[in-house]
Protein backbone atom coordinates (compact mmCIF):
# COMPACT_ATOMS: atom_id res chain seq x y z
CA UNK A 1 0.00 0.00 0.00
CA UNK A 2 2.64 2.44 0.71
CA UNK A 3 4.44 1.71 -2.59
CA UNK A 4 1.05 2.50 -4.05
CA UNK A 5 0.50 6.14 -2.23
CA UNK A 6 4.34 6.88 -2.94
CA UNK A 7 4.06 6.21 -6.81
CA UNK A 8 0.35 8.15 -6.78
CA UNK A 9 2.17 11.02 -5.08
CA UNK A 10 5.03 11.31 -7.47
CA UNK A 11 2.29 10.90 -10.30
CA UNK A 12 0.55 13.94 -9.29
CA UNK A 13 3.94 15.96 -8.72
CA UNK A 14 4.68 15.43 -12.18
CA UNK A 15 1.61 16.67 -13.93
CA UNK A 16 1.45 20.11 -11.55
CA UNK A 17 4.81 20.71 -12.27
CA UNK A 18 4.70 20.35 -15.82
CA UNK A 19 3.89 23.39 -18.31
CA UNK A 20 0.31 23.13 -19.41
CA UNK A 21 -1.08 25.06 -23.68
CA UNK A 22 -4.52 24.00 -22.97
CA UNK A 23 -6.97 27.26 -23.68
CA UNK A 24 -10.36 25.74 -24.92
CA UNK A 25 -10.58 25.88 -29.04
CA UNK A 26 -12.93 24.96 -31.95
CA UNK A 27 -12.22 21.16 -33.01
CA UNK A 28 -11.09 20.03 -29.48
CA UNK A 29 -12.74 16.99 -28.26
CA UNK A 30 -13.38 16.43 -24.61
CA UNK A 31 -13.86 13.25 -22.85
CA UNK A 32 -15.17 13.65 -18.41
CA UNK A 33 -14.69 10.57 -16.80
CA UNK A 34 -16.11 11.07 -13.12
CA UNK A 35 -18.19 10.52 -10.30
CA UNK A 36 -21.15 12.40 -9.11
CA UNK A 37 -21.70 13.33 -5.64
CA UNK A 38 -25.35 12.81 -4.45
CA UNK A 39 -28.35 12.24 -7.35
CA UNK A 40 -31.26 14.28 -7.64
CA UNK A 41 -33.18 11.19 -9.12
CA UNK A 42 -33.52 8.19 -6.98
CA UNK A 43 -30.14 7.32 -5.05
CA UNK A 44 -26.91 5.12 -5.07
CA UNK A 45 -24.05 6.93 -6.45
CA UNK A 46 -23.66 8.08 -10.06
CA UNK A 47 -20.71 7.14 -12.60
CA UNK A 48 -20.17 8.90 -16.16
CA UNK A 49 -18.91 10.01 -19.28
CA UNK A 50 -19.48 13.22 -21.46
CA UNK A 51 -18.26 13.65 -24.78
CA UNK A 52 -18.28 17.06 -26.38
CA UNK A 53 -16.38 18.32 -29.77
CA UNK A 54 -15.59 22.41 -30.31
CA UNK A 55 -17.76 23.90 -32.86
CA UNK A 56 -16.85 27.50 -32.31
CA UNK A 57 -14.28 28.68 -29.79
CA UNK A 58 -16.95 29.59 -27.33
CA UNK A 59 -19.00 26.43 -27.75
CA UNK A 60 -18.83 22.58 -27.58
CA UNK A 61 -21.87 20.33 -27.98
CA UNK A 62 -22.01 16.36 -27.36
CA UNK A 63 -23.56 13.80 -25.19
CA UNK A 64 -23.69 12.18 -21.80
CA UNK A 65 -23.98 8.97 -20.11
CA UNK A 66 -24.42 8.11 -16.47
CA UNK A 67 -25.20 5.10 -14.55
CA UNK A 68 -26.24 4.32 -11.07
CA UNK A 69 -28.10 2.29 -8.86
CA UNK A 70 -29.05 1.91 -5.16
CA UNK A 71 -31.27 -0.82 -3.17
CA UNK A 72 -32.42 -2.38 0.16
CA UNK A 73 -31.76 -5.88 1.74
CA UNK A 74 -33.38 -6.22 4.87
CA UNK A 75 -35.16 -8.99 6.81
CA UNK A 76 -35.03 -11.30 3.22
CA UNK A 77 -36.74 -8.70 1.40
CA UNK A 78 -34.45 -7.38 -1.38
CA UNK A 79 -35.11 -4.47 -3.91
CA UNK A 80 -32.93 -2.35 -6.59
CA UNK A 81 -33.48 0.90 -8.70
CA UNK A 82 -31.17 1.18 -11.79
CA UNK A 83 -30.85 4.37 -13.72
CA UNK A 84 -29.22 5.19 -17.10
CA UNK A 85 -29.82 8.98 -17.79
CA UNK A 86 -28.54 9.48 -21.30
CA UNK A 87 -28.34 13.08 -22.42
CA UNK A 88 -27.07 15.58 -25.43
CA UNK A 89 -25.38 18.66 -24.12
CA UNK A 90 -23.83 21.73 -24.82
CA UNK A 91 -21.61 24.06 -22.98
CA UNK A 92 -20.65 28.11 -23.87
CA UNK A 93 -17.15 28.35 -22.77
CA UNK A 94 -16.34 31.70 -21.00
CA UNK A 95 -12.60 32.41 -21.05
CA UNK A 96 -12.69 34.46 -23.71
CA UNK A 97 -15.69 36.35 -22.48
CA UNK A 98 -14.04 36.73 -19.17
CA UNK A 99 -10.93 38.22 -20.92
CA UNK A 100 -8.93 34.72 -18.81
CA UNK A 101 -5.39 34.90 -19.83
CA UNK A 102 -4.84 31.51 -17.78
CA UNK A 103 -3.92 28.82 -20.59
CA UNK A 104 -4.50 26.13 -17.53
CA UNK A 105 -8.20 27.03 -16.81
CA UNK A 106 -11.44 26.42 -18.70
CA UNK A 107 -14.61 27.98 -17.49
CA UNK A 108 -17.72 26.98 -19.04
CA UNK A 109 -21.74 26.79 -18.36
CA UNK A 110 -24.42 24.76 -20.35
CA UNK A 111 -27.71 22.68 -20.70
CA UNK A 112 -28.31 19.24 -21.31
CA UNK A 113 -31.68 17.48 -22.80
CA UNK A 114 -32.46 13.48 -22.42
CA UNK A 115 -34.07 11.13 -20.75
CA UNK A 116 -33.69 8.62 -17.63
CA UNK A 117 -33.98 5.07 -18.21
CA UNK A 118 -35.19 3.76 -15.10
CA UNK A 119 -35.70 -0.08 -14.15
CA UNK A 120 -36.59 -1.86 -10.87
CA UNK A 121 -36.20 -5.32 -9.97
CA UNK A 122 -37.46 -7.19 -6.23
CA UNK A 123 -36.88 -10.82 -5.00
CA UNK A 124 -40.66 -11.65 -5.63
CA UNK A 125 -40.07 -12.13 -8.79
CA UNK A 126 -40.76 -8.97 -10.33
CA UNK A 127 -38.17 -6.88 -12.47
CA UNK A 128 -38.60 -4.60 -15.55
CA UNK A 129 -38.95 -0.93 -16.35
CA UNK A 130 -40.88 0.65 -12.77
CA UNK A 131 -43.05 3.44 -13.87
CA UNK A 132 -44.46 4.42 -10.68
CA UNK A 133 -41.78 6.17 -8.00
CA UNK A 134 -38.64 6.11 -10.23
CA UNK A 135 -40.45 5.50 -13.83
CA UNK A 136 -38.85 6.66 -17.09
CA UNK A 137 -38.50 10.32 -17.55
CA UNK A 138 -37.20 13.31 -19.54
CA UNK A 139 -33.99 14.66 -18.03
CA UNK A 140 -33.38 18.58 -18.22
CA UNK A 141 -29.87 19.24 -16.79
CA UNK A 142 -27.87 22.50 -16.56
CA UNK A 143 -24.50 22.58 -15.23
CA UNK A 144 -21.67 25.32 -14.27
CA UNK A 145 -18.03 23.57 -14.63
CA UNK A 146 -14.20 24.44 -14.77
CA UNK A 147 -11.39 22.37 -15.86
CA UNK A 148 -8.04 22.73 -14.46
CA UNK A 149 -5.11 21.29 -17.32
CA UNK A 150 -2.31 19.76 -15.93
CA UNK A 151 -1.30 18.48 -19.22
CA UNK A 152 -2.12 20.19 -22.77
CA UNK A 153 -4.64 17.43 -22.54
CA UNK A 154 -5.51 15.99 -18.78
CA UNK A 155 -7.30 17.65 -16.55
CA UNK A 156 -9.36 17.75 -13.48
CA UNK A 157 -13.17 18.64 -13.47
CA UNK A 158 -15.97 20.34 -11.04
CA UNK A 159 -19.61 20.49 -12.30
CA UNK A 160 -21.96 22.10 -10.52
CA UNK A 161 -25.44 21.45 -11.72
CA UNK A 162 -28.57 20.05 -11.98
CA UNK A 163 -30.36 17.11 -13.76
CA UNK A 164 -28.52 14.22 -12.71
CA UNK A 165 -25.93 15.35 -9.77
CA UNK A 166 -25.49 18.82 -8.05
CA UNK A 167 -21.68 17.82 -7.86
CA UNK A 168 -19.74 16.00 -10.83
CA UNK A 169 -15.91 15.90 -10.31
CA UNK A 170 -13.35 13.58 -12.50
CA UNK A 171 -10.80 13.97 -15.01
CA UNK A 172 -10.72 15.22 -18.93
CA UNK A 173 -9.11 14.04 -21.78
CA UNK A 174 -8.51 16.46 -24.48
CA UNK A 175 -7.71 15.10 -28.16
Amino acid sequence: MKKILSSLFVVVLMLIGTQSFAQYQKGDKLLNLGIGLGAYYGGGVPIGAAFEVGVTDEISVGAQVDFYTWGYNFGGYKWRYTFLPIAVRGSYHVNELLNLGNEKLDLYAGLALGYYVSSYSDNSGYSGFYDNAYGNKVLFGLHLGGRYYFKPNLAGFAELGYGVAPLKVGVTFKF
